[in-house]
């Protein structure tokens, strides 16, 4: 499949063949990997990382896929670049494309990455905006595919506020490949109704099946994939904590809730995640609201039913694959 030079901004863009590809060239890097083949096939590449948003994930797949295919990084954070302060988002495009043979975007906005690769000569990928998380996704459908053999007909219920970047891309991605996507929140906490249809959509042609639903052990009835996020998203202001922890409450992924959903259901989660008092902000927050845990408990968390470390080291093959398909 020929994918070189396109951009990889969000999921919409892709047909479920080039997802699919796209996977499965992520599992053939995986194994390789695992085998200690080499694949360093793209000597003298180089691509820049542009962060406005600082992550662990995200950077440092990134940067081991890279160099794993011989390719050359460099990494700009918030203070590093002055895209959309000094310099205008477009000239930074030409500006980088001249010099390199990617870009990579996380920070804001969505209009920031399509701009940058509306001005952009070489492949722009979205590696976090407030509204799309492609590379999540593809590691996420990785895992999956990885622990139940196939993607189609799965159950998937995310819980929580799934009006961002996570709850919009896995309800395209699981419109898109063909799995049962439920949202599970209070009604206001549901996707954006323009983004809905257009899932519907495609939910028409995979055989998917979109719900909403406000009752938790209705949503997780027979599922197979219960997923989670934080109830704060990166960026927010601390305040709001005090509301989602009074709304989301009851949508915490717990045992109770995963016995509902039966024996073969597995717990994911994108990370970081709240499930202790041993982070800053966890600790904070458990303090003042007198909670030991938000979007999950620890007992969960750490549980055998939890893949969620297996789907972070997925980020890294995943992303692997963008690069070298479309580089």
């Amino acid at each position: 499949m020929e994918l070189k030079g396109r951009d990889f901004l969000k999921l919409i863009d892709y047909t479920p063949e080039e997802i699919g590809y796209l996977i499965d060239l992520a599992a053939e890097y995986k194994a390789k990997k695992k085998a200690g083949i080499a694949h360093n096939d793209f000597q003298g590449k180089n691509i820049a990382l542009i962060f406005e948003k600082t992550s662990t994930r995200t950077r440092c797949s990134f940067e081991v896929a890279a160099h794993d295919l011989g390719i050359m990084t460099t990494y700009l954070d918030p203070a590093a670049s002055q895209i959309g302060k000094k310099e205008s988002i477009a000239d930074t495009a030409r500006v980088l494309s001249g010099i390199y043979d990617g870009i990579e975007y996380r920070g804001f906005g969505q209009e920031i990455v399509e701009e940058l690769a509306k001005y952009s000569s070489v492949p722009v990928w979205n590696g976090l905006t407030n509204e799309f998380h492609p590379t999540q996704i593809l590691a996420d459908f990785l895992t999956i595919k990885e622990q139940f053999g196939h993607l189609e007909g799965i159950n998937f219920v995310y819980m929580g506020d799934a009006r961002y970047n996570m709850g919009n891309s896995l309800m395209v991605g699981c419109a898109k490949m063909g799995l049962n996507f439920t949202a599970c929140a209070p009604e206001k906490y549901f996707p954006d109704k323009a983004l809905i249809e257009l899932c519907e959509g495609y939910a028409k042609e995979s055989g998917a099946t979109l719900r909403f639903e406000t009752d938790p052990k209705k949503a997780v009835e027979n599922a197979d994939v219960i997923y989670t996020d934080v109830w704060v998203s990166m960026g927010e202001p601390v305040e709001v904590w005090e509301e989602r922890i009074n709304e989301l409450s009851p949508y915490q992924v717990n045992s109770a809730l995963i016995e509902v959903a039966g024996e073969n259901a597995v717990f994911m989660h994108c990370l970081p995640a709240y499930h202790d008092l041993k982070t800053g902000v966890g600790r904070e927050m458990g303090e003042r609201f007198g909670r030991d845990s938000m979007e999950v408990t620890d007992e969960v968390f750490e549980s055998e039913r939890s893949i969620v470390f297996m789907e972070a080291e997925n980020r890294m093959h995943t992303i692997k694959a963008v690069i070298a398909a479309t580089i």
